[in-house]
């Protein structure tokens, strides 16, 4: 279902688009439209960082370089 959503602005600005060909209500769509697509995405990486932070436990210190000096040794 859509509903409708008004916005005044200059009436320079609405001839100024149209002259341009743009179809205002199109690009208002648009942007609202991807808009919402950045809120729910933000909203779903930080559902997806908060459920990383409470189930991944961070490597002990000096885990790291003892895995790379591994790494290497193991392909010298």
């Amino acid at each position: 279902m859509s509903e409708v959503i008004s916005v005044r602005v200059p009436r320079e600005i609405k001839e100024e688009l149209e002259a341009a060909g743009i179809n205002t209500s199109e690009e208002v769509k648009r942007y609202l439209e991807e808009l919402a697509w950045k809120m729910r995405s933000k909203r779903a990486v930080e559902e997806m960082n908060e459920v990383i932070r409470k189930r991944v436990k961070p490597s002990k210190r000096g885990f790291a370089e003892a895995q790379t000096r591994e790494d290497r040794d193991a392909h010298s």
